[in-house]
């Protein structure tokens, strides 16, 4: 039994780094000799968890969207609602910490070349995320949460991904600020009257 935990436990560590490394390099950047060093592992145990390289990418990146998934969940419990999930993601410290943040922005392009195994799991976590969105863009809106919900991911991730690339600060900043903007645009008037009461009482 303490060996199956012990195991259990090693393994856990693992994909924890794993899911890190994806965030910061990459599928393609992520060997498993380095992957186990940072681990505190020889390259010898990897075969003794995982059959293949491809086994622990899929557990690396559903980790990384679960918690992103449970990152929204929690910031939408706030007061504030959908506007603390968008300060968070379009923010600087989002933007300058890659290795801490959602994966779509790191890893979007490396999934749509991944095989059908990762992109289900993408299609499933990607739905949560929707989800997530879709119950506050009602009931007051007349447009299809859902549909409003996928604009505004898609506006987020794109803003991100953007701000990242650009060498300029100024430009990035100025992206993120706009990528706020047109997704606050979207809101309910609920959750605009929200946002708006919550940015005069901080000002």
């Amino acid at each position: 039994m303490r060996r199956k935990q012990k195991k259990l436990r090693t393994r856990q560590r693992i994909v924890e780094v794993a899911s890190r490394g994806l965030l910061r390099t990459g599928a393609n950047g992520m060997s498993v000799v380095n992957l186990m060093k940072l681990a505190g592992l020889t390259h010898g145990g990897f075969y003794a968890h995982f059959e293949s390289r491809d086994d622990l990418v899929i557990e690396a990146f559903a980790l990384a969207m679960d918690r992103t998934v449970s990152r929204w969940n929690k910031l939408k419990e706030e007061p504030a609602g959908i506007d603390a999930i968008v300060e968070w993601y379009l923010s600087e410290g989002h933007r300058d910490a890659p290795a801490q943040g959602c994966a779509l922005p790191s890893l979007g392009a490396d999934i749509a070349r991944s095989g059908p195994e990762v992109r289900q799991v993408f299609s499933t976590k990607l739905e949560e995320m929707i989800d997530v969105l879709a119950r506050w863009f009602a009931p007051e809106s007349e447009k299809d949460p859902r549909l409003l919900a996928v604009g505004a991911l898609a506006t987020m991730l794109g803003s991100v991904v953007l701000a990242r690339a650009t060498a300029d600060k100024t430009l990035s900043d100025t992206i993120l600020e706009a990528g706020r903007y047109a997704v606050r645009n979207q809101m309910t008037p609920r959750n605009q009257e929200m946002s708006s009461g919550l940015s005069q009482n901080g000002a």
